[in-house]
């Protein structure tokens, strides 16, 4: 039995916390409640108190005033941190104190399950009850940060293969195991956001795998995951594990996840190969969420045609100012690129030496009296550069910057009827819109109103319709007074399976999934 003790000067957060880990674990706990600090060390002195949940700001004595004087009493509290504010000042003071977790409101019922289920590890541990594995697990889980960052730096840039791993893997204590690599993408995270995101992405890692995590490198973050080599199928279990892992981040992160996966290896100088084919997998996923697996992806050379084609679309997408996209073709085209030229940083470099001339040129096209030191300084710049991340980094930089300056123009520039179209799409979205019915209401033809959504928008009526609606009940469903049927009604469809497999299909979850995935107070 573990003692759990609620503290916040709001009874519905109290009320709502209770109801989730009484549903959950209701013959492994008693909880106690407190409206304010001094109630809370009241409680804390007269009953053996396990976990607390404590608020920052409250009236009076504040939460880490309150939890300065509980670790006195018992320094072994677990003391798990909900605030509503995400202050770096405010993390960083509770942890000195001893706070296990730092929790930002509204928090995911998902996140709040899997942190209690590690205090209690950590109440078992201090109860002489922990397993060797289990401490294993929590040795890797506080090892520095910086240690295990640059471990995964160096696998990532190890192409030389003039790397000594014996000194890190000695100090994470892995030896005599196989291994995989794998990517994790953050589909157009904001920088705010950035490190509540990975210490998301982290608590969800090291709760289901014995794993070594690197930073955030753009909005990428690459892990090594070493495991037995006695262990049978050893594929359908890193196959199942990762599935796993990806339904947590999917439905803990708001963000778009993305993961691609390795094939398993026993050579630890082939990290370097193992990272490049979990970017291959990743870059076969065209939709937002999703994971793949290098192993079953087709493994066929990459040719030049790719390469031209890539290069094709990216400029397309670039032209018509689409970043979301531009992203991931950028990936795509450099993915494509060093495959081709099996990383030969002289023919990787002259390749997009000449992408980048083209790229001038189309935004010249565009805008005639445009100039930038990023072109001027491109050939400085790529004879510079070692890498293929940096290299990457260079590309994704120069397309981001001129996809910017295209947005803006086509905005400025946009045909009026298209503004009239995407205007009476909005207001009429809920009813039954065909692209007759639309050109119509424009006077003009639907012939005309087709080529003219294609020329304007890189995508055809229908497409551009469908986003639109799956956007729009994004949004609804965080209302949860409305039920599914609804929504559903409320962007334009008739058939609740229809709307749920198109949503599936745009975000990787279904509209389900999605609402449960919202935190608490959504």
């Amino acid at each position: 039995m573990y003692n759990i003790l609620l503290t916040d000067d709001e009874k519905i957060v109290i009320d709502s916390l209770t109801f989730i880990l009484n549903k959950n674990f209701q013959d492994e706990i008693q909880i106690f409640s407190a409206l304010s600090g001094p109630e809370a060390l009241e409680i804390t002195e007269t009953k053996k108190i396990d976990i607390v949940f404590m608020d920052i700001h409250m009236p009076g004595m504040n939460g880490l005033e309150t939890i300065k004087l509980m670790k006195q009493l018992n320094p072994n509290l677990i003391i798990i941190i909900l605030s509503a504010y995400d202050q770096f000042q405010y993390a960083q003071e509770a942890i000195n104190l001893g706070a296990y977790k730092y929790l930002t409101k509204p928090v995911n019922r998902n996140l709040i399950l899997q942190t209690v289920k590690d205090s209690f590890g950590l109440v078992d541990r201090q109860r002489g009850k922990l397993s060797q594995s289990i401490e294993m697990h929590k040795k890797l889980n506080i090892v520095s940060s910086m240690v295990e960052s640059d471990f995964i730096y160096s696998c990532i840039f190890n192409s030389s293969k003039n790397v000594d791993f014996s000194t890190y893997l000695k100090y994470f204590e892995i030896e005599n195991t196989t291994w995989f690599m794998c990517c994790i993408e953050v589909f157009q995270i904001d920088q705010d956001n950035k490190y509540n995101v990975y210490m998301k992405i982290r608590d969800i890692l090291t709760s289901k795998a014995r794993c070594i995590i690197g930073s955030f490198m753009a909005n990428r973050i690459g892990v090594f995951v070493p495991f037995k080599t006695d262990e049978k199928n050893s594929y359908e279990s890193v196959k199942s594990l990762m599935n796993t892992i990806f339904t947590l981040l999917s439905t803990n992160i708001r963000y778009g996840i993305k993961i691609g996966v390795s094939k398993i290896e026993s050579d630890i100088n082939k990290t370097f190969s193992a990272y490049n084919d979990a970017i291959s997998a990743l870059n076969t996923i065209s939709q937002s969420r999703g994971i793949s697996f290098y192993s079953e992806i087709e493994t066929r050379p990459a040719t030049h045609e790719e390469i031209k084609e890539c290069s094709k679309k990216l400029l397309n997408r670039i032209r018509l100012g689409d970043a979301g996209s531009v992203r991931q073709l950028v990936s795509r085209y450099c993915t494509t690129l060093f495959e081709f030229y099996q990383n030969n940083l002289d023919k990787i470099k002259n390749a997009i030496f000449e992408f980048i001339v083209n790229l001038r040129n189309a935004i010249l096209e565009m805008d005639n009296n445009y100039k930038d030191s990023t072109f001027e300084q491109a050939f400085t710049t790529l004879s510079k550069t070692d890498t293929t991340y940096e290299l990457e980094q260079f590309v994704l930089k120069s397309c981001m910057e001129c996809v910017t300056l295209a947005s803006s123009l086509s905005k400025n520039n946009q045909n009026p009827i298209i503004s009239q179209a995407c205007e009476y799409l909005e207001n009429h979205i809920s009813e039954e819109i065909t692209l007759e019915s639309a050109a119509s209401q424009l006077n003009v033809s639907s012939f005309y109103l087709s080529k003219l959504f294609k020329k304007e928008k890189g995508e055809n009526f229908i497409s551009y319709l469908t986003d639109l609606r799956l956007k729009k009940a994004k949004n609804l469903l965080q209302d949860k007074s409305l039920i599914i049927k609804e929504i559903t009604a409320a962007v334009g469809y008739n058939d609740q399976n229809y709307f749920s497999k198109l949503f599936k299909n745009k975000f990787g979850i279904t509209p389900t999934e999605y609402r449960n995935s919202l935190p608490i107070g959504d």
